[in-house]
């Protein structure tokens, strides 16, 4: 059968920004043959997410990620149906998902590789299983249990960068349910503002491209700030760290601001800020979601009956077509998508 896929055309180069033609769209053949343990699944949501940019350099920095190969196909969060299965686990019509679900219509996958889920637990909204109810809100959920510190009547301020997109929006909403008395958002534009405030129940947004925030942050956060959630990195992340109180907690998620740049994971703090970490006991321990992977199954189950519930809101934004997976890409890495950025593949 002839499916489309997308390939590595280009490396931007460990400087450079990623471009839509750093990918390529091909047609190519798949035999339906299947072998023992083997499925063929049709592809229904592919997700691209900020760690894919260090995929795309010869060198990841990242012992537990493989780089992608130039004129190889492309892989990542996916889900699809099973449409034929010679595996005694996957029947066809099964709803799996995939860490490693290559970027095609269609694919033949060895059923050991996959994890059926339960339509159910997602409503219906299949695509939430790369978001909310998949590895971003994992990393979301268990980055706030394990290294957040929040406590019930603590009277604790929370502060989350990156706070528009997939993980921050739903981290946000984990500190306000866990306990927090005030969960401050930081994100690149007024819409995205005025979702968090209106949409997720955040006490407060900056716009960072357009306020000043180290000044804005006094106003939101006049007890000081107790738990980071830091998904950007930089120059906010500084401005942040400065403002925090003694014996506070950065979750240190990811530092998209620094993904373009030929630095190590993660990368160098200025001396101010390290002093800033020291003299006021700051935790910041680096957040990996794969080392807390025995957690996954309750944690999931808690993450959906809080979507079904309504207590945890999930946005998207949904692209439509293989053909736009490389402008997808481009424009989550520049903060283009308001929650999770999903690429809707078939029906």
């Amino acid at each position: 059968m002839q499916v489309q896929r997308v390939v590595l055309a280009s490396r931007p180069g460990k400087n450079g920004v990623p471009v839509p033609e750093n990918f390529r769209l091909e047609e190519t053949t798949l035999t339906a043959d299947l072998q023992d343990g083997d499925v063929l699944v049709r592809t229904l949501y592919l997700s691209v997410d900020p760690y894919m940019r260090c995929r795309m350099n010869e060198d990841t920095g990242a012992d537990y990620l493989g780089p992608w190969q130039l004129s190889e196909c492309v892989d990542g969060g996916g889900v699809g149906v099973v449409e034929s299965s010679r595996c005694s686990t996957c029947n066809e019509g099964d709803v799996v998902t995939s860490f490693n679900w290559p970027w095609q219509t269609y694919a033949v996958l060895k059923g050991s590789g996959l994890q059926k889920v339960d339509p159910q637990l997602a409503h219906g909204h299949l695509s939430y299983f790369l978001g909310a109810i998949g590895l971003t809100g994992l990393t979301a959920l268990l980055g706030v249990r394990e290294k957040g510190h929040v406590i019930k009547g603590a009277n604790q301020t929370m502060v989350v960068s990156g706070a528009a997109g997939a993980c921050g929006c739903i981290a946000g909403q984990i500190g306000r349910l866990d306990g927090c008395v005030r969960v401050v958002g930081i994100c690149g534009s007024d819409e995205k503002c005025k979702a968090l405030v209106e949409d997720l129940g955040f006490s407060a947004a900056i716009n960072y491209r357009q306020e000043d925030v180290s000044t804005r942050l006094k106003e939101c956060c006049p007890d000081g700030v107790d738990v980071y959630f830091d998904n950007v990195g930089g120059d906010i992340s500084d401005t942040i760290i400065a403002q925090m109180n003694n014996g506070s907690h950065v979750i240190l998620c990811g530092q998209i601001s620094q993904y373009n740049k030929d630095l190590p994971y993660p990368p160098p703090l200025s001396k101010e800020t390290q002093e800033t970490l020291q003299m006021k006991n700051i935790t910041r321990d680096r957040f990996t979601v794969l080392n807390y992977m025995s957690k996954a199954d309750a944690a999931l189950y808690e993450l959906s009956q809080c979507v079904k519930s309504g207590q945890i809101k999930v946005l998207e934004t949904v692209v439509n077509g293989i053909e736009n997976m490389g402008d997808a890409f481009c424009s989550m890495m520049k903060g283009g998508n308001i929650g999770k950025q999903i690429i809707k593949i078939s029906e």
